[in-house]
């Protein structure tokens, strides 16, 4: 039996130019800065897609610093 607070609305992972991701109700509009990867559900099965696919948690910005810096 689902209680009055289990959230059943569908979410969709979004990222941003930093490569960093979020979740957002699939039926609104993105926000400006984001877009969609593609993947939607739960929000426990988007959080768990982020999980896996997010394993660099740095901003792009700082990776590709580090990178020229030979770090």
């Amino acid at each position: 039996m689902a209680t009055t607070d289990e959230d059943t609305r569908t979410y969709r992972v979004v990222i941003n130019h930093e490569e960093q991701y979020s979740i957002w109700f699939a039926d609104r509009e993105i926000p400006a800065g984001w877009r969609a990867t593609g993947f939607e559900g739960t929000k426990p099965d988007c959080l768990t897609h982020i999980d896996e696919v997010w394993t660099d948690m740095r901003p792009l910005s700082l990776r590709e610093r580090m990178a020229a810096a030979g770090n």
